[in-house]
């Protein structure tokens, strides 16, 4: 399914209309961060620290990975809500997301599966498997208010209220760390706390997202003129190769992670990948929202979206340098983090071999919101199968040749990994037109 490029006026838009749509974007994408660090600090008042917050993550790792599904709820919609006809559509298909990931939680919780996937895939002990499904029979309604927030995120993007996102956010932060007081005073026994204080701020968050788009849902015309999204199977041509792209990409952190453990060292290559990961997660999430400038704006005004992305598309990369490179990044990881020694030296060249990573991910976004825009989603299945294929030679190729690279083979190969991706989606919008186009 492709949108019609010329659906939306050619219009003059100013720098300051995208940054006020932005700057909330790039803000409630980095306070989410706080949420885990406020989990983590609580659960780290247990008697037993270690088993519970291992019990918490190790749930964590598998709903990351199931509530994927909703979270792809938030382009949907945002690229194709316009009426309320499309909005019962994708609210449809989105219905129908929401039973599923709720009946593959039910069956991953209360039967033999969750056991056989937490000691299987996962590695947990008998002792403490049970400890991490009680956590995800918590966790799995996280997936369900994650996608009622994405949903409505969507729509609230796509009116450029962007500031209803940061304000979720924030009350989403206040309620999480007055449950967390709670917590702390009454006793921390297991890790369902941390899930407990994820779920309250979820839902909390989506209630917030709920009311806000509900109200602009209704202010909405019943069809707009030449919008083509009409019935639920219009919705599923565009989400299904959402979909299949995620269930590919989910692939690439095991397969790091699991290569790693064949270097030299592997206990140092994995807790500075790690460690460096999680900066670059920090640097790069105010930056992730570049798909929702070309999304909203790109039809309407491309050369001012070139001009902006321009502006900021390098500022990941200068700051990565500028971490890996300078004392800065030492200062920040013994001062800020508390990582000494020889972790702290593995760190930094984890960190250079990061900076590839944050020089290609902007412009990999401003690509994909490009694919979006056109309604090309099967693109996306193709560039994660780059992706995948790339960052898999990269770890095997690093490992028979350079094993003690450590954590830095898992930089290198996440790095290129996403330039090859970037490499294929440039060429699928140079060579592949879109067959409706003004």
């Amino acid at each position: 399914m492709n949108l019609p490029l010329s659906q939306a006026k050619q219009q003059s838009v100013s720098l300051k209309k995208l940054w006020s749509f932005f700057l909330p974007l790039g803000i409630s994408a980095s306070l989410v961060t706080i949420s885990h660090v406020i989990i983590n600090s609580t659960l780290s008042k247990a008697a037993d620290p270690e088993r519970i917050i291992a019990s918490y993550a190790v749930a964590m790792s598998l709903l990351a990975i199931t509530e994927r599904p909703a979270v792809l709820l938030r382009q949907t919609s945002s690229a194709l809500v316009r009426d309320k006809r499309s909005f019962i559509s994708t609210l449809t298909v989105a219905q129908l997301v929401f039973a599923s990931i709720m009946a593959l939680g039910v069956i991953i919780s209360y039967t033999p599966l969750g056991t056989l996937i937490f000691r299987g895939v996962f590695g947990v002990g008998h002792d403490n498997v049970q400890d991490v499904i009680h956590v995800y029979r918590v966790l799995m309604f996280v997936s369900l208010f994650s996608g009622i927030r994405c949903f409505y995120q969507g729509v609230i993007i796509y009116n450029l209220r962007t500031k209803w996102l940061t304000i979720g956010m924030a009350i989403r932060l206040a309620g999480m760390y007055a449950l967390s007081l709670y917590f702390v005073h009454a006793g921390v026994t297991s890790g369902t706390v941390g899930a407990y204080i994820f779920l309250f701020g979820m839902i909390i968050e989506a209630a917030v997202s709920f009311l806000e788009g509900r109200l602009l849902v209704r202010k909405m015309p019943e069809k707009l003129e030449n919008h083509p999204i009409e019935r639920k199977r219009h919705v599923f041509s565009f989400y299904k190769p959402l979909l299949f792209s995620s269930f590919i990409s989910v692939w690439i952190g095991p397969a790091i992670n699991a290569m790693l453990g064949k270097t030299w060292d592997a206990q140092l290559a994995i807790s500075s990948f790690a460690i460096a990961a999680s900066l670059v997660m920090l640097i790069s999430s105010f930056f992730s929202y570049f798909h929702q400038i070309v999304i909203n704006f790109y039809r309407i005004d491309p050369v001012a979206v070139r001009k902006f992305v321009l502006m900021l598309g390098f500022v990941p990369a200068l700051l990565m340098g500028l971490i890996a490179f300078t004392p800065i990044g030492i200062i920040l990881l013994e001062h800020v983090i508390g990582v000494h020694g020889r972790l702290q030296g593995e760190s930094i060249r984890v960190l250079q071999g990061f900076v590839l990573f944050a020089l290609v991910m902007p412009w990999l976004d401003v690509m994909n919101g490009i694919v979006l825009v056109r309604g090309q989603t099967k693109l996306i299945i193709g560039s994660q199968i780059a992706n995948l294929s790339f960052t898999f030679t990269t770890l095997i190729v690093c490992i028979v040749l350079s094993p003690e690279w450590n954590g830095t083979i898992g930089a290198l190969a996440q790095s290129i990994g996403m330039a090859a991706e970037l490499v294929f989606v440039a060429l699928a919008l140079r060579f592949i037109k879109p067959l409706d186009r003004a």
